[in-house]
């Protein structure tokens, strides 16, 4: 067999701790073992009847066929619809390209703007596919902070005193994964003020916009002086239970939305048009199980919180949006990829480590409260007794 010689930045890829989890749960199901998931970032809802119905309908009228790399028009303007509502952002279509899936914005941002030796921004703990990519292009990946005593909000402070003449993209999540915080308006318009007049670009994660419990979603590219300099990155994922769909897109000034689109003709090439036709279906038709699924996810949310806090050695913050519980567990003397596994084979609970997410992650796990309140229930009963037969 010949040898297999990898380019030298496959070395430098990483990868998402939950679905490895996962497999290994998998693995202890198939060996008789009952395990609770609690794991993975994908709602447990099914897609509402009306998204099926119309990618059911494209498909049998003939929506088989390749379309636009950047997408399908009456998608990328409903896309531009909804951003004007619910954002106050006056975009076209011509600002928008759609992908199979948010994380390719991610990819070709990085590809388009980073060079080799630049500098970008992330936040940490954060989704570890933000490294991943810049350590791929060769650049360097600087971590700042999202601290608890802060609710994991921005420090402001600390993310200008880490830009120099390298830095070339700064990257926010709000909501954030894995901590469930949300970045404040007013951190947001320090922010805006601090950046006026340097030359970097922003790409704003705003992937669980729709599911904030308290309040509306901010955005830096609400601001002025920001907004020419932001790429949002949104998609069907979260907010429509759409994960399987693979459908995201990126909103950013038009010239910079050609440079994507033409990443996306050398990859992709277009993404499946008859999930174009059932995401059009998805923003323009009835919100009503978005909704649900939020007051669904709150409800979970306090049951989740509310336990976590009952058990010996946890510490749990209220959080703010998504649907995951990020709890303090330093009070357990165990470290966080311990009391994972821990948790896993012996107690039977799927959770992440917060080292998953980077290295100030460490004394922190992820849960995950898209799962029924009867499991999420379950699972914290596991935890305790787990907790006070080894704590």
């Amino acid at each position: 067999m010949v040898k297999l010689r990898l380019a030298a930045r496959m070395s430098r890829l990483g990868t998402e701790s939950a679905f490895e989890v996962l497999v290994r749960a998998r693995e202890l199901e198939a060996r008789g073992q009952e395990i609770i998931h609690l794991e993975i970032g994908e709602p447990d809802f099914p897609t509402a009847p009306h998204i099926v119905e119309a990618a059911a309908k494209a498909l049998g009228d003939g929506w088989t066929h390749y379309g636009p790399p950047a997408g399908q028009p009456e998608l990328r303007e409903a896309i531009a619809e909804d951003v004007a509502r619910r954002r106050g952002i006056r975009v076209g279509p011509a600002d928008v390209v759609v992908t199979p899936g948010a994380k390719p914005i991610m990819f070709f941002v990085i590809l388009a703007l980073v060079e080799r030796d630049d500098e970008v921004l992330y936040p940490n703990p954060g989704f570890p596919i933000y490294d991943s990519m810049i350590q791929f292009v060769g650049a360097h990946a600087v971590p700042y902070a999202l601290r608890e005593p802060q609710d994991f909000d921005l420090d402001v402070h600390e993310i200008i005193g880490k830009i120099t003449e390298r830095t070339r993209l700064l990257i926010l999540n709000s909501p954030h994964n894995p901590s469930g915080g949300v970045v404040t308006r007013g951190q947001l318009a320090s922010l805006a003020e601090s950046l006026a007049g340097r030359e970097l670009f922003i790409l704003s994660d705003e992937i669980y916009s729709r599911l904030i419990f308290e309040g509306e979603h901010a955005s830096v590219a609400q601001f002025p002086a920001l907004r020419e300099r932001t790429i949002i990155l949104d998609g069907f994922s979260k907010a429509y239970a759409m994960t399987g769909w693979r459908l995201g897109y990126g909103v950013m000034r038009s010239d910079l939305a050609q440079q994507v689109a033409l990443l996306m003709t050398n990859s992709n090439s277009c993404t499946a048009s008859f999930t174009q036709v059932a995401g059009v279906a998805a923003l323009r038709g009835d919100q009503t199980p978005v909704d649900e699924m939020l007051a669904e996810f709150r409800r979970r949310r306090q049951v989740m919180v509310n336990g976590l806090n009952d058990i010996p050695g946890f510490r749990c913050r209220m959080p703010h949006g998504a649907f995951y519980a990020f709890p303090n567990i330093t009070g357990t003397g165990r470290s966080s990829r311990e009391l994972a596994e821990a948790l896993l084979t012996e107690a039977g609970v799927a959770c992440l480590a917060g080292t998953a997410f980077g290295k100030w992650g460490e004394g922190y796990l992820r849960f995950s409260y898209a799962n029924s309140v009867e499991n999420i229930r379950k699972a914290l009963d596991r935890i305790g007794e787990w907790a006070r037969k080894n704590l």
